[in-house]
């Protein structure tokens, strides 16, 4: 199964650590991308494991299909690749009958496909239609948002998402600028917004601009605030949460989640002061090593968090 040059996985080794994989466990990997997480958790599993990998993008499930009789190995039956938004997590377990399981993992950082292939509209390196949408079958793309949106809704969007203080600078220079021509590419839009980013943080402003509205086009928030919820009531007791995120909001809301028990962060105590947190924090946040940053810079901002079923 040779998907290496199609997704780097990040954090490999730590991630299936965290997981602490039984042979004869059942498992989900909710970011399938390339593969390569997946690929590893079933070389950990026995005739009697099982491994569930949820992906919304064609491209990774294709390219998964088409590679998946170059495993040898028989346990590759016990692998099903579900084409689906993770946030639906509990009704295809419900559906294929899965009360619960021993482990899940969820890598939330956008694979490096999606930056490389220039006509999915994920970066302004290249020209391409302003989409960004990880399903293309369907929902309103990025030129959608770019062009529909009020000022106020998208300088919500810049500075919630992409933490950009001149967000509502790059949410007015866009209500301006569409009044003449629709913007319809990455390159339109990068010409539109560059002008209000400081010359010596231009590429990072725009990465973060571009990340804002990606964020905003998938519905990524309220997708993990999903996933993350399903994630906690599915693992049995045991069990573990490992979860690779890349953004401050993800980062926070995964932290809350393992620490409170909710996605706010507000923690609950009964009488004795005892914490109603579903789940126990295993160590302390991981991030990538020097030798895995040289080799992969998509690790940099990876923040990998563990948690164990109470």
């Amino acid at each position: 199964m040779k998907l290496d040059n199609y997704h780097v996985p990040v954090l490999l080794h730590e991630s299936m650590e965290g997981l602490n994989i039984k042979r004869d466990g059942i498992y989900v990997d909710v970011t399938l991308g390339g593969g390569g997480h997946s690929r590893e958790i079933m070389s950990h599993l026995g005739a009697d494991g099982r491994l569930y990998s949820f992906d919304q993008d064609a491209d990774a499930i294709n390219e998964c299909f088409s590679h998946r009789e170059q495993m040898q190995d028989e346990r590759a039956t016990n692998w099903t690749l579900i084409r689906s938004n993770f946030r639906y997590l509990k009704n295809w377990m419900r559906y294929y009958d899965v009360e619960s399981i021993d482990g899940l993992l969820a890598d939330l950082g956008v694979s490096s496909h999606h930056f490389d292939v220039a006509e999915r509209g994920f970066s302004f390196r290249s020209d391409a239609p302003l989409d960004m949408r990880m399903n293309q079958e369907g929902g309103r793309s990025a030129a959608d948002i770019v062009n529909g949106y009020s000022a106020e809704q998208l300088t919500s969007i810049f500075r919630l998402y992409g933490e950009l203080k001149q967000g509502y600078r790059l949410a007015t220079a866009i209500v301006k600028a569409r009044r003449t021509v629709p913007i319809l590419t990455t390159l339109q839009l990068a010409d539109v917004l560059t002008p209000f980013i400081g010359r010596d943080r231009e590429k990072k402003d725009l990465a973060k601009a571009f990340q804002a509205l990606r964020i905003e086009v998938n519905g990524e928030m309220d997708a993990l605030r999903e996933m993350l919820l399903a994630a906690t009531e599915l693992l049995r007791p045991g069990g573990r949460l490992v979860v690779i995120a890349y953004h401050s909001l993800e980062d926070r809301m995964v932290k809350n989640l393992m620490r409170a028990g909710n996605i706010e962060g507000e923690i609950e105590q009964d009488i004795y002061g005892n914490t109603f947190a579903p789940l126990k924090v295993i160590g302390k946040p991981i991030t990538a090593s020097e030798d895995e940053l040289s080799g992969n810079p998509r690790s940099r901002s990876a923040r990998l968090r563990i948690g164990e079923k109470a």
